[in-house]
């Protein structure tokens, strides 16, 4: 599955022009991973402290929005990783809202890809398409891998018998949830042959506030530490990459700013998923996520 093959040089080609970062407000911080759904809600409204309820974004929104074109709001047509990794972020954003974790290791470690996932709490999210990939996994016997659950949700399965666990219309769906948060609008764009709805950046600010959040992560508020890093921005760095978006949130840096980010998340990619799940308060979906796409 090519989408889920390493990306050494997956990032597209940078800007070099003399554009830079529009001022954006300060963000709060993102709260960290709790496997109760209770607490894990509690932090995430902690995360979105200052923030209207209305600019609270899933990972899978925040991917979708850094590969949007602001004007023309369409995603890049030649870019074919975004589907499975809009996949893996619903898969981490379930398992930080305490929903879903990896079946235990015996007494013989499996690794991380080898492992089930589980369904820890079926406690709805308030989010239709977090709900729909919840249910699928609670009611699927026996339990399916990382992997297998990327590609079903993709609907890349030669099964036939598996095809109804293909999440459609994702783009769209994700689209419209940014429109209904006053994130963009929507329009119709002919084009030739055919008219396709577009979603155009409506509220710059929060695009901003978010280009803002994971520059300073690889920058000025860049701890060397995995571990030390938020989980949920952690994970929106991993998957932006691995969705080929990342360089969007990178091109308008001068071009020293630009190396040295480029060289930290590096330093993140080349990290090893195995050894890091087995650290102190670590997540082992997340890290197992991250596997799937860089193994």
């Amino acid at each position: 599955m090519t989408s889920l093959t390493q990306r050494s040089s997956g990032l597209v080609q940078r800007r070099t022009g003399a554009s830079r970062t529009a001022a954006a407000d300060k963000d709060g911080g993102s709260g960290d991973e709790d496997f109760e759904p209770r607490r894990g809600e509690e932090q995430q409204e902690e995360q979105d402290k200052g923030d209207s309820k209305e600019t609270r974004l899933t990972l899978m929104e925040e991917v979708l929005l850094l590969g949007l074109k602001d004007r023309e709001g369409y995603t890049s047509f030649w870019n074919d990783c975004i589907s499975s990794g809009l996949r893996g972020c619903m898969l981490i954003e379930l398992a930080i809202r305490g929903r879903l974790h990896l079946e235990a290791c015996g007494m013989r470690r499996k690794s991380l890809l080898a492992r089930k996932v589980i369904c820890k709490s079926d406690a709805p999210t308030g989010d239709v398409l977090l709900d729909e990939a919840l249910k699928h996994v609670k009611e699927t016997q026996p339990p399916e891998t990382v992997q297998s659950w990327i590609e079903l949700l993709s609907g890349e399965t030669w099964n036939p018998l598996k095809l109804h666990y293909q999440l459609r219309n994702v783009r769209e769906r994700l689209a419209k949830n940014l429109v209904e948060k006053g994130v963009l609008t929507t329009e119709k764009q002919n084009f030739l042959l055919f008219d396709m709805t577009t979603h155009p950046l409506t509220n710059n600010n929060i695009k901003q506030r978010l280009i803002k959040r994971i520059q300073e992560a690889v920058l000025e508020k860049w701890v060397n530490d995995p571990h030390r890093m938020d989980k949920r921005l952690l994970a929106l760095i991993f998957l932006a990459h691995s969705s080929d978006v990342l360089e969007n949130a990178f091109a308008p840096l001068l071009d020293d700013q630009y190396d040295l980010a480029m060289k930290r998340v590096r330093q993140l990619l080349d990290l090893e998923p195995e050894g890091e799940s087995m650290k102190t308060n670590a997540n082992e979906l997340l890290w197992a996520v991250v596997a799937a796409f860089t193994k």
